[in-house]
């Protein structure tokens, strides 16, 4: 089965735009189809396939110096950015209105995440994860701009600047983390979530903030609206690829299918059986991203073999041998030579 190809809305890449400029770095070539006019781009409802967003992001990473980028297109939008999204949230009778509306149509916003909207007494918690298979790089760059684009949201519907907050991100900590400390009222960890994603928490009950622009009429066409939209949106999703994307960004040791399943909302039968139609298995997935790790980790050379196969979740060594082995054909102590060797040959 081939892997998905999204389609996701261009309005929120061509911000970019902006904050490349001082850096001469033109993406237009990057964003657009061949032969497709820029005009065509820039409508409202424009969209572009992730696969073009995958290579952007990377070509970003080549071209351009900096590494915020995620960062800084996060906090360029707005919630008219979000379209019918946007104006259904504004038009809802509360904060908690509009968070719950987001929720219930951020596919809309981001195909390829989803949103979960926790509430505890008197706090408020927004997760974003995604759903489909990306590189570590595009999860990184997607994850700061959702973190940054919920900030500036929840501060422009409660039009309190100096509102609290808490980001916990499963990445781990990137260059310019001194951009998060230049902001105020904000704390913030790297490398907390056990699944690919970020969490935005806030100690307050937002069902006490009334939003300004609420009105009943509007907030039920933007529902129509979004619910014929939703109809027409992608509902497939390549779960082998997301299993292993999250294997691969949780790395030591897990998380189990149980956990996975739990975090779909899927029973673990439900998912083994999605991943048997794709032609693949939990267990499949696990053992070769395990390899892939294990491969890593021993092209590296920072860690002995037994520190790589406890770091892995093996119990002794000799399992971890017999695994490699069986994939790799030599064992690993022989395969860190054989890299070794090979990178001191290279001119």
């Amino acid at each position: 089965m081939a892997k998905i190809d999204y389609l996701v809305p261009a309005r929120y890449y061509l911000r970019l735009a902006e904050v490349l400029a001082r850096d001469h770095v033109d993406i237009a070539d990057l964003l657009i189809q061949p032969g497709t006019p820029l005009s065509a781009l820039k409508a409202a409802d424009a969209t572009i396939r992730f696969s073009r967003v995958e290579r952007l992001v990377q070509q970003l990473h080549l071209r351009s110096p900096r590494t915020d980028l995620g960062f800084e297109m996060g906090r360029l939008l707005t919630l008219s950015t979000h379209s019918i999204v946007g104006f259904g949230m504004l038009s809802s009778p509360t904060v908690l209105g509009a968070l719950q509306f987001i929720t219930r149509y951020f596919r809309l916003v981001m195909p390829t995440f989803r949103m979960r909207l926790r509430l505890d007494g008197g706090s408020t918690e927004l997760l974003f994860e995604p759903v489909v298979g990306m590189s570590h790089m595009c999860l990184a760059f997607h994850l700061e701009a959702i973190a940054m684009a919920a900030l500036r949201d929840m501060k422009d519907m409660t039009g309190d600047p100096s509102l609290p907050a808490k980001l916990y991100f499963s990445i781990p900590e990137p260059p310019h983390v001194k951009r998060y400390a230049e902001l105020e009222h904000l704390q913030y960890r790297f490398g907390v979530q056990r699944q690919p994603g970020v969490r935005v928490s806030y100690a307050q009950d937002f069902e006490r903030f009334p939003m300004h622009m609420a009105d009943a009429n509007s907030l039920k066409v933007a529902e129509e609206r979004c619910n014929a939209l939703v109809q027409h949106a992608a509902r497939e999703r390549r779960f082998s690829d997301w299993v292993a994307m999250t294997l691969r960004e949780v790395g030591d040791g897990g998380p189990s299918l149980q956990e996975m399943a739990r975090t779909l909302n899927l029973s673990m039968r439900t998912l083994n059986r999605y991943l048997q139609r794709e032609g693949s298995s939990f267990r499949e997935i696990a053992g070769r991203v395990q390899h892939e790790l294990a491969c890593e980790r021993l092209a590296a050379g920072t860690l002995s073999v037994t520190e790589i196969a406890y770091s892995l979740g093996f119990s002794d060594i000799a399992n971890f041998t017999r695994a490699f082995r069986q994939r790799a054909g030599c064992s690993p102590s022989s395969y860190r030579l054989r890299v070794g060797s090979r990178r001191d040959a290279a001119p």
